[in-house]
């Protein structure tokens, strides 16, 4: 590539969008942009002033109030709200549960776009989400669909929540992600879908590092 571009990856919960956008902009020496982490740290202040998920005034206001910030340290980037780390509290399994419901409200989306896109307007990012290359950046340069077995999907967020030291049955979690495909896939505001010029990668089998090469080489043949 002769200039930095803008690298988007799209797909459902639990399919390893993170970890892959992550290894892959190391390895390209990019930055990585995590825009559920935007949405969580909204459904956060939502939740911890206890207003319901909706659209209205007190929304509007909030919005224009709170103040994200995403800091990079070590390399990794952390989520602040109104100058406080939230990154370990805004992967919590009630944010979890609650966040595609605000991420379906018009006024959430519309300010974290603008944020997302104002970020990441030079280049130089791999960005991951569930709009990122359909309505976030629809130009940009590399487009990857991620996709994945309902069965892959629950057994690694069973595997991260254990990491966090959260302990769900498997059903309990196939259930919860069909629930979020649902929402996600049918929500009015930008809905999830597999962008146009998209490159579809089915992970169901694959590691992160067989995951980057495909994306890599894809990269580099372009």
């Amino acid at each position: 590539m002769s200039r930095k571009a803008v690298i988007t990856i799209d797909g459902p919960a639990g399919s390893g969008k993170s970890t892959t956008a992550r290894t892959l902009a190391r390895n390209l020496g990019y930055t990585y942009l995590d825009t559920g982490a935007m949405y969580r740290a909204v459904t956060l202040s939502l939740m911890e002033k206890g207003m319901p998920i909706e659209e209205s005034d007190d929304l509007e206001e909030l919005l224009s109030s709170i103040h994200l910030d995403l800091r990079y340290i070590d390399g990794e980037q952390h989520t602040f709200l109104n100058d406080k780390d939230i990154s370990r509290e805004i992967r919590s399994v009630e944010v979890t549960r609650a966040v595609s419901s605000v991420a379906g409200l018009r006024s959430v989306r519309q300010y974290l776009v603008a944020e997302q896109r104002q970020i990441a307007r030079k280049g130089g990012y791999v960005v991951d989400g569930r709009d990122a290359g359909s309505v976030i950046f629809p130009d940009a340069e590399f487009k990857f669909f991620l996709t994945a077995s309902l069965e892959a999907r629950a057994k690694r967020r069973q595997k991260d929540l254990a990491e966090q030291g959260v302990e769900i049955g498997l059903d309990e979690l196939k259930m919860e992600l069909h629930r979020r495909d649902e929402q996600d896939y049918s929500r009015l505001e930008s809905p999830l879908v597999k962008p146009a010029n998209a490159f579809e990668i089915d992970n169901s089998h694959l590691s992160v590092s067989e995951q980057v090469e495909i994306m890599e080489k894809r990269i580099k043949e372009s």
